[in-house]
């Protein structure tokens, strides 16, 4: 844990890291805690029409052991296991016997369409996935095309092809000897949306939470604090609601509420953290934008709230204090390499528009890559992590050259580049420029524009597409098609809609484009490669004129 100092530098020469050889997520998160404290809450299920459950570790330890039971019928260690899930005790179940197992989690965003399940069960073989009635049905149709997958578990009982969970768990002993891991064994296996190609597989080892422990608690200003209780918005089938909140307090043994509102409001994310006393929260900027669209009247006083995904502002910032009554830290961090940079407003005063310092027991710096050189302070250059780390990836599944495409060696060190753009101020903090590539940033989410591209072009009336981000106000950007008809299409309101429809039922409900332009030439190389960059001009045109 970090040890509170008065300056960060003072903070960060106190820390050490502690990696154990044998390490294992599941009984950290669970067996753990529920051998010192078997009765303290670890999830408060919450469900959509309010009503709540409060499981204690030990129901954690239970469920997951016969929950182990049933998934050796199918998978030994290695196998990957997908957990197509929102936010529930079943999902927290899941990955606790996922790895206990030593087999690898899958997390799937339940939004996902049929085309992004598929590619993501396919490139990793997942034996098992672990679903509701909704994700059920959904890969009902796809299980044909899925030759590794053994068997579909649902915990909405028997249907559409999938057996009953709950009941098998119910047939099997409540106890289970872990496989001891070592540290570096694979864990979890997350998807990254890319600018080419088809989405990467992120394969982090077990050693990944240790690793986002400092970050988490320097965000919600040396967390855990007595009577912290923490709750995000964002879907624990992502990084930053998994590892930045679910693992790490389970981890800490601080209760976490269970949450995922099929429609985000301002009033439905106030009444909730009034409800149910949440003192800590991950809120995405998006949703900071709209809680501040709707401010209550009473603040809603927490200890702590921590984002990331975005600059935050002056006026954001100076909201959050008014409604709050805490300083909103800002963290940063991608899927191969998270929680790297933050803030904290309880050593340091916020820098707005800046992301904060370096956390503790990471060495990050701003890199002039076509020099192979560390850049001087105010320069622009690539924002890199000094290798090893233990939040750092272990390699993309399957696509060594990928991985190999993530690092560069200076003076003999090697650094993972995040593919930003950023510089080093004067006070040592880092500045957030840019993306160094056509990720595009929505509502937290961190698009690929190849995959959406890629799925257009399956719709008739498309010839070509180019896909960028948007500037918006709220989102941070929304996706933009720019598309070049096939002969005899003409453009019209409704064929953008249709075409727009067509990504959100394949793909995912966040991916599709919410602006869809018609144009007759598309800028190409002329090697044939569509010109993003000045698409995105005419976007950032379009925005302001909007």
């Amino acid at each position: 844990m970090l040890i509170e100092k008065p300056t960060i530098s003072e903070t960060r020469r106190s820390f050490a890291w502690s990696i154990p050889d044998s390490y294992n997520i599941g009984v950290d998160i669970c067996d753990r805690i529920a051998a010192r404290t078997p009765n303290a809450p670890a999830i408060i299920d919450v469900a959509e029409d309010g009503g709540f459950q409060t499981y204690s570790f030990t129901d954690l330890r239970v469920a997951s052991n016969r929950l182990a039971h049933v998934l050796r019928a199918w998978v030994e260690q290695g196998d990957r296991v997908a957990v197509l899930l929102p936010q529930c005790i079943e999902t927290a179940t899941a990955h606790i016997a996922i790895t206990k197992m030593g087999c690898i989690a899958l997390p799937l965003f339940t939004l996902f369409g049929p085309e992004a399940l598929h590619h993501r069960l396919c490139d990793s073989g997942a034996r098992v996935v672990i679903t509701n009635r909704a994700g059920a049905r959904q890969l009902a149709g796809l299980r044909a095309s899925l030759p590794d997958l053994s068997v579909i578990l649902s915990i909405d009982g028997a249907c559409d092809d999938a057996r009953d969970m709950h009941a098998l768990c119910a047939a099997q002993p409540d106890t289970f000897t872990p496989v001891t891991t070592h540290a570096d064994d694979p864990a979890i296996l997350i998807y990254t949306s890319g600018t080419t190609g088809a989405p990467k597989g992120a394969l982090h080892a077990h050693r990944v939470l240790l690793g986002h422990l400092p970050g988490v608690e320097m965000s919600h200003d040396f967390f855990p604090q007595p009577g912290d209780r923490i709750w995000t918005p964002a879907d624990w089938a992502w990084i930053g609601g998994l590892l930045d909140v679910l693992m790490p307090a389970l981890h800490h043994g601080v209760p976490v509420v269970a949450c995922r509102f099929s429609k985000f409001t301002a009033k439905a994310a106030f009444d909730l953290i009034r409800t149910h006393d949440i003192r800590n929260a991950f809120l995405p900027p998006t949703a900071l934008k709209l809680m501040r669209l709707d401010t209550p009247d009473i603040p809603v006083p927490m200890r702590s709230v921590a984002s990331g995904g975005e600059t935050l502002g002056r006026e954001l910032i100076a909201w959050g204090q008014q409604v709050f009554g805490t300083t909103i830290n800002e963290f940063y961090g991608q899927t191969e390499c998270n929680m790297i940079v933050s803030s904290c407003a309880a050593v340091e005063p916020a820098e707005p528009g800046v992301m904060g310092f370096a956390v503790p027991g990471h060495e990050v710096a701003v890199i002039d890559e076509e020099n192979a050189q560390l850049c001087p302070v105010d320069a622009e250059g690539s924002i890199a992590v000094r290798a090893p780390d233990p939040v750092m990836f272990l390699e993309y599944w399957n696509n060594p050259d990928a991985t190999a495409a993530k690092f560069i060696t200076i003076d003999g060190g090697k650094w993972l580049l995040t593919g930003d753009k950023g510089c080093e101020t004067q006070s040592g903090r880092i500045r957030f420029i840019g993306r160094d590539d056509d990720i595009i940033s929505s509502g937290g989410y961190r698009i690929g524009p190849a995959e959406i591209e890629d799925c257009l072009l399956t719709h008739p009336a498309v010839s070509l597409a180019g896909v960028v981000g948007k500037p918006d106000p709220i989102r941070g950007s929304v996706v933009a098609a720019y598309i070049q008809l096939a002969d005899g299409q003409i453009g019209s309101e409704a064929l953008a809609q249709d075409i727009a429809a067509h990504v959100k039922s394949r793909l995912a409900a966040y991916e599709y484009p919410r602006v869809v332009r018609f144009i007759d030439d598309m800028p190409m190389t002329t090697t044939g490669k569509i010109i993003r960059a000045a698409l995105r001009k005419r976007a950032e045109k379009e925005a302001n004129n909007d």
